[in-house]
């Protein structure tokens, strides 16, 4: 890790599990699609306004302890990711000797700004987060065996002021839903011993691959490998383009969705639709149905003052959501499964519908839609996820969300309190919008988006306000 004026690396430890044990076991087929160059990274900020030796001397020690205790249960993450060449599938190894790097820095940084909701430079949360990537191991006829940590966590202290723990995963290893399980099993641990913790489940043997998407998945997976050398040569030669974006979080309150339902039911009652509702309007639903209709309102402004070519305001806006299927299978998967048990959904409108008067409603039924689609057949479409995602991608418009606020992020605490401010980072090339709980509005949630520039940020935030107020008209 880079050191600069603004923050200093002052130790750095491998943390193994209490026990340990040699073995390798397979990737499941769900786990296959994020078997890539793809990192989650969740930050979590504490109020703490002490001096530095009093975290070294009374925190710190806890937390090492505590995290090798939660190793112990959660030891196929101290392992590595070895994807060797094809036509050998990718596993996941661990040994005696494998452990998880915490890395505690000192920032002097000004900790209130970046645990805030106000716009913040990506660029300046970048010295927060542990960092992975792929090594590679030269084999026989030049072909490189890949290998990566599947797990990496960092706890930066601001002096007098406050905490942030935050961790890196592998994708490949954890979903969304297993990390969160992971952070809050640790604070558990650090704030009550664990009493009454579940025991994580690692099986992979749960899932039945009923659809034969294994094979898929794997002919996916060989022709993104063989892009990653010239990938791993880029690393740290590009130009980094995160101060080009800030990362601004949007809120909203129990009421202000209230809000969202009525004026949804509203409107399809109006126009003789009510007995047609969405059967899944649940806030979810609503509220990224307004964050997408307004997005696209507000990035699309100035069309409204040109002559419109007809091949614009009729191309394709998606909206695409990982969906958790645990309970969604024939078969049972333990609530406790550590892995990936996503699906993926999507909604589609044209440009001009989302843009219109009705795009609000549009945007909420297309997602609703998706939903009862994902419920009815939970990996329907899954064998063209990859080419729909180019399509996506390449000829459209995506916006793409992560996180969920059935994660409970904000009930992680370590023994000091309650997170103030939960982030994730996100790619500033894709259009991400992160989701959780509202961490200050009871019932809420908040949702977390880049932009080119405060400015931007300002100029949405009043299409989102003007919104409100017509909900409320």
């Amino acid at each position: 890790m880079a050191e600069n004026r603004e923050h200093k690396v002052v130790d750095k430890s491998q943390v193994a599990p209490a026990t340990s044990r040699t073995m390798s076991f397979p990737l499941s087929f769900l786990d296959l699609p994020y078997a890539r160059l793809l990192y989650v990274k969740r930050l979590f900020f504490y109020h703490f306004p002490h001096p530095p030796h009093i975290f070294y001397e009374t925190l710190l020690p806890s937390l090492k302890h505590n995290l090798s205790l939660t190793l112990q249960h959660f030891f196929p993450l101290t392992g590595n990711l070895l994807c060797p060449p094809q036509p050998h599938k990718p596993f996941i190894r661990c040994t005696d000797d494998d452990s998880v790097t915490l890395t505690i820095v000192e920032s002097k940084a000004y900790f209130n700004h970046l645990s805030s909701n106000h716009p913040k430079n990506l660029k300046d949360l970048d010295h927060l987060v542990p960092m992975l990537t792929f090594t590679t191991v030269h084999g026989d006829d030049d072909e490189d065996t890949y290998v990566s940590p599947l797990v990496a966590l960092q706890v930066t202290v601001f002096p007098n002021h406050g905490l942030c723990i935050a961790i890196t995963n592998s994708h490949v290893i954890m979903d969304g839903r297993s990390s969160c399980y992971f952070i809050k099993y640790w604070s558990s641990i650090c704030r009550s011993g664990g009493v009454d913790l579940t025991t994580p489940c690692f099986d992979r043997e749960v899932f039945k691959d009923t659809k034969g998407l294994e094979a898929i998945f794997l002919r996916d997976y060989f022709e993104e490998r063989s892009t990653w050398k010239d990938k791993l040569k880029l690393i740290g030669q590009t130009p980094n383009h995160h101060e080009d974006y800030v990362k601004a979080t949007v809120s909203f309150g129990r009421d202000d969705i209230d809000g969202m339902k009525r004026w949804v039911l509203n409107q399809l009652e109006k126009n003789d639709e009510l007995m047609k509702a969405p059967q899944y309007l649940s806030k979810f639903v609503v509220t990224c149905g307004f964050v997408w209709a307004s997005w696209v309102k507000a990035k699309y402004r100035h069309d409204d003052n040109n002559d419109e070519d007809e091949q614009e305001i009729m191309k394709e806006e998606y909206f695409r959501f990982a969906a958790d299927c645990r309970d969604r299978f024939e078969y049972p998967i333990p609530a406790t499964y550590v892995g990936n048990c996503l699906t993926r959904c999507h909604a589609m409108l044209k440009r001009k519908e989302l843009k219109g008067e009705g795009g609000f409603v549009k945007a909420v039924k297309g997602i609703a839609r998706a939903i009862t689609d994902m419920k009815t057949e939970p990996l329907k479409d899954a064998e063209n996820w990859k080419e729909l995602s180019r399509k996506m991608f390449v000829l459209g418009s995506t916006m793409l969300v992560a996180g969920s606020p059935k994660f409970d992020v904000y009930g992680t605490d370590f023994g000091f309190g309650k997170p103030n401010k939960v982030e994730m980072m996100l790619h500033p090339r894709i259009l991400c919008v992160t989701l959780a709980e509202s961490g200050d509005k009871e019932g809420g949630v908040e949702l977390g988006l880049l932009f080119t520039s405060s400015g931007e940020f300002e100029y949405f935030s009043s299409v989102i306000e003007q919104g409100l107020a017509t909900l409320k008209s």
